[in-house]
């Protein structure tokens, strides 16, 4: 499976976290890449000239202005932002961000999960969530369409303490499985060595698929994490508590 884009893991993973974020294209040859709006056409079908009397289009956000058209009306095109960068790396995690206008820029750590080859099967992404639910941390998983849905997704810590976790939906993407995390979860994590994921592909329902989790760095990823979120006023609002 090629790599997938991030984009729309990030539209699940942080609502957790109650923070409003917009879409991001990142270079992923799993997913088709987004198609920017033609300029709009004069009668004879042509682009607009330059200096017309007509408005222009407002430029993208995070976009520069495009460069002037030479004397064929030709579009010379947009440098467009990326908005996901990498802020650090702890061990196998990589701690990524999506900036903003305010520069309260939110954050997850993440880990691109690969097969006895090398090749890319799985993505796992974590936030911590605003205190006083029953889940102290949200992530989400995004596995190949090939999955085997009533299957589940299986997660276990040093080979004890298995659980299961149902998929939510699925995309041209992948298929997405959004899942809490207790406080005893979570110290699982911390504290442990490795941990492995277990899914099922649909042409072969006898042969589960295992995928290693690295734990090294999760801790330093994960405090880091949390200390930009909550620096940034992210994760502060207390989850409503069950009665």
């Amino acid at each position: 499976m090629s790599k997938l884009t991030h984009a729309l893991t990030l539209a699940l993973v942080l609502p957790f976290a109650q923070t409003a974020m917009a879409q991001t294209a990142t270079t992923t040859p799993a997913a088709p890449a987004a198609t920017a709006t033609p300029p709009a056409k004069a009668e004879n079908g042509t682009a607009p000239a330059a200096g017309s009397d007509k408005t222009a289009a407002p430029a993208a956000t995070g976009a520069t202005p495009e460069a002037k058209a030479d004397a064929g009306g030709l579009s010379m095109g947009k440098t467009v932002e990326n908005k996901m960068y990498v802020k650090d790396k702890q061990g196998d995690w990589t701690v990524r961000c999506f900036h903003t206008k305010d520069n309260k820029d939110p954050c997850e750590l993440y880990q691109l999960l690969t097969d006895e080859k090398g090749n890319p099967v799985s993505e796992f992404s974590m936030v911590p969530l605003p205190p006083g639910g029953q889940a102290v941390a949200g992530a989400t998983i995004v596995t190949p369409l090939e999955t085997l849905l009533p299957q589940d997704v299986t997660i276990s810590i040093d080979g004890s303490g298995a659980k299961r976790y149902g998929f939510m939906l699925c995309n041209p993407v992948g298929c997405f499985a959004r899942i809490g995390l207790t406080q005893q979860d979570l110290d699982g994590y911390k504290k442990g060595a490795k941990g492995t994921m277990t899914i099922v592909a649909a042409s072969a329902p006898n042969a589960p698929i295992t995928l290693p989790i690295s734990l090294k760095g999760f801790t330093a990823a994960y405090e880091e994490v949390q200390k930009n979120n909550t620096a940034n006023g992210i994760n502060l609002t207390k989850a409503p508590v069950k009665k």
